[in-house]
C-alpha cells in the first residue's frame, strides 16, 4: 500500500515505515504530523479525486537538518565581477507511520 502526498510544494510517494526528508516543518522532534493533502492511494487499485478526499497520512518527526551545500557562482566577463555564494536548504526528516485511506 502506498500513497502520494503533497507537502512543501513537492509530491512524495510514501509507504508505511518510510523515512523521508521534506521541506522544513515548524514541528518539534518526536511530535506527530498529519499530511492531509493526499493525491492518490493504492490498495487493491488506485484511488484518486473524491475517493481520497478524507484520506490522511500520519507521521512522526525524526529530526531536522540541512542539505548538501549548493554553490551559486555569478560571473560577468571583462568586468572582473565574480560572486560566489553557498546555500544549504533546511529539511525535516519524518517517518511514515500509517496511511488512513
Amino acid at each position: 500500500m502506498y500513497a502520494i502526498i503533497a507537502t512543501g510544494g513537492k509530491q512524495y510517494k510514501v509507504s508505511e515505515g518510510d523515512v523521508l526528508k521534506v521541506e522544513k516543518l515548524n514541528v518539534a522532534e518526536g511530535d506527530a504530523v498529519t499530511f492531509d493533502q493526499v493525491i492518490a492511494v493504492s490498495d487493491n487499485g488506485l484511488k484518486v479525486g473524491e475517493d481520497v478526499a478524507n484520506a490522511t497520512v500520519s507521521a512522526t518527526v525524526v529530526g531536522e537538518g540541512k542539505g548538501k551545500k549548493v554553490i551559486v557562482y555569478k560571473y560577468k566577463r571583462k568586468t572582473g565581477y565574480h560572486k560566489k555564494n553557498g546555500h544549504r536548504q533546511p529539511y525535516t526528516q519524518v517517518k511514515i507511520e500509517k496511511i488512513n485511506a
